[in-house]
């Protein structure tokens, strides 16, 4: 065995770029949509809506008829900018925010996580025992495994327990295998954040 291999470095592959979005109405949740493209790029899949209503943590935040929808970004990242693209996810709420001007604190939820052949990662603001700190007052989470099929962790969100959320993330899982058959585009930097380039 070639003693230098025992110590190279490898670059992580590419993963697609996931967001979740909860929203107070469809108007939200079109903006938000829209909003998400501009800034990562062009949505090339998106999830039917569903209610949510597996918990009533975000009521008095984003109302109490809260729409559910996921969408994928076309251009494949490096997973390593996860904890950035959760900032920018941030910053996008605050905006929509003031844009939608309604007696809600919070009217959309961005929750930007991705998915590669194994798995699928979210980020998050909250550190928890079975979160890893990312920098950036960031963690991460192994939010589902696949083996034959999508798995639930222990502590994974209920709602990430539905079959319909599956579904969604199995032709996202696709899509990232066609993509790295060709050509691979991969976004490795993000542009200007808060002053820095990332």
């Amino acid at each position: 065995m070639d003693r230098a291999a025992m110590w190279e470095l490898k670059d992580p592959a590419p993963v697609k770029l996931i967001i979740g979005i909860l929203a107070a109405n469809r108007q939200c949740l079109d903006e938000a949509v829209e909003a998400a493209g501009r800034r990562f790029g062009a949505v090339d899949l998106r999830s039917e809506e569903w209610p949510f209503d597996s918990t009533e943590y975000y009521r008095k935040q984003i109302g109490p008829r809260i729409l559910r929808q996921f969408i994928s970004i076309d251009d494949l990242i490096d997973p390593g900018l996860l904890g950035a693209i959760k900032l920018m996810t941030n910053a996008l709420e605050r905006r929509l925010a003031v844009q939608a001007a309604l007696p809600l604190p919070r009217p959309v939820n961005l929750d930007p996580g991705c998915i590669e052949p194994s798995k699928l990662v979210l980020a998050t603001t909250k550190n928890y025992s079975h979160r890893i700190y990312i920098g950036r007052r960031i963690w991460a989470e192994v939010t589902l495994v696949y083996d034959k099929g999508w798995k639930a962790m222990p502590y994974t969100y209920p709602d990430y327990r539905q079959e319909c959320y599956f579904e969604f993330f199995d032709q996202v899982r696709e899509r990232l295998a066609a993509q790295l058959k060709g050509p691979v585009r991969v976004r490795r930097r993000l542009g200007i954040l808060g002053g820095l380039r990332v």
